[in-house]
């Protein structure tokens, strides 16, 4: 029997009742708008390489998409190409630095103009298997890691079943079954502990950050500065080296200073400019001169250093560009291979100035 025009309709929303979300638009919805079919929209949205499509079709899909607020659903995405376009970065745990800081910010831009989605994963208090497992339950399709979590050869093998077609570790050693991007953190200490040699002096005294995570760079820049001793004639004969643990803050560096005179140095690697600018001020405050009484060499260059009085010496550190690192990564992607490639990062020069 059918329906009297009389029936009751359904009750209207209550007032005050929530608004339900508008609908989600689709590519077909983009398809409309633009006037193309759905392929064009997926070629457009995924950067399709292989077909050819012109700039005014493309710049209308983009536009449409704008329009709608359309996003590619990721998992559909992911499941066309085979894999993710996830780039995991695990989220250091220590102060890196200006330098290094902005080195990484590069390399997350340029990835990001290669259409890889950075994702940075904070793995603060988990070990190597468990930071591991973590990081695979995103199936990114390579993870970058800076060397603050020791990986194995099993923990490669493991990324690489959850889909990570590269793994690439940044730091002093490499990991078996991984690619190898080699900072020589000992060339650092080596060029900063030969220029105060060459400048005569003969008991250097090295930094050594006391903050938890920093014996990656402190513990091979302390190791290259005793790489210039010696026992021959050469310049390195008869050179002292002592490590000084101090932490990054005034009271610390105020009672190595206190107590310089009577450890018979002079001459400091501060282990970076930021420790040597807080030294020097504890140094001159301690009534003792820079160079005339402790030399002072710093690392990483920073512009401040150079608008101190005295000015900072330093080891000026040349790192690769975001881009390069970047197409690296592409091509680990692109062409994924059980051979393993080991790239050096990173040459050290150093910078004579006043306060050596």
């Amino acid at each position: 029997m059918s329906q009297s025009s009389n029936s009751p309709k359904p009750p209207a929303p209550a007032s005050g009742s929530p608004t339900p979300p508008p609908p989600v638009p689709t590519s077909a919805d983009v398809a409309r708008l633009a006037g193309v079919s759905r392929a064009t929209v997926s070629y457009v949205l995924n950067n399709a390489e292989a077909v050819r499509i012109s700039e005014p079709t493309r710049r209308k899909v983009r536009e449409a998409a704008e329009e709608l607020g359309y996003v590619p659903h990721a998992a559909a995405r992911s499941l066309r190409a085979g894999h993710t376009r996830i780039v995991l970065l695990p989220t250091s745990h220590v102060p890196v630095g200006p330098l290094y800081s902005t080195f990484l910010n590069e390399l997350q831009w340029a990835l990001r103009r290669l259409d890889y989605t950075v994702v940075q994963y904070g793995s603060l208090g988990l070990g190597g298997d468990e930071a591991v497992r973590a990081w695979a339950e995103l199936r990114p399709v390579a993870v970058i890691s800076l060397g603050e979590i020791a990986l194995s050869a099993r923990n490669v093998a493991t990324l690489k079943r959850a889909g990570a077609r590269a793994v690439i570790t940044m730091g002093p050693v490499g990991v078996p079954g991984a690619h190898a991007l080699v900072m020589n953190q000992e060339e650092v200490g080596a060029r900063a502990a030969a220029h105060l040699v060459e400048r005569g002096r003969r008991r250097i005294g090295v930094i050594v950050p006391e903050e938890d995570g920093l014996e990656l760079f402190s513990a091979p820049r302390l190791a290259g500065a005793r790489s210039v001793t010696g026992t021959g004639t050469g310049a390195g004969a008869g050179v002292r080296v002592e490590a000084l643990p101090m932490a990054y803050s005034e009271e610390s560096a105020a009672a190595l200073a206190v107590r310089w005179r009577g450890l018979g140095l002079d001459a400091v690697f501060a282990y970076n400019d930021e420790y040597a600018m807080l030294l020097m001020r504890a140094f001159q405050d301690e009534g003792l001169r820079i160079p005339e009484d402790v030399a002072v060499i710093g690392a990483d260059d920073l512009l401040i250093g150079r608008l101190l009085r005295p000015r900072l010496s330093t080891v000026q550190i040349e790192m690769p560009t975001g881009d390069h690192l970047a197409s690296l990564v592409d091509r680990a992607v692109r062409e994924p291979s059980e051979i393993t490639e080991r790239h050096d990062l990173m040459a050290a020069a150093a910078v004579h100035r006043e306060s050596t």
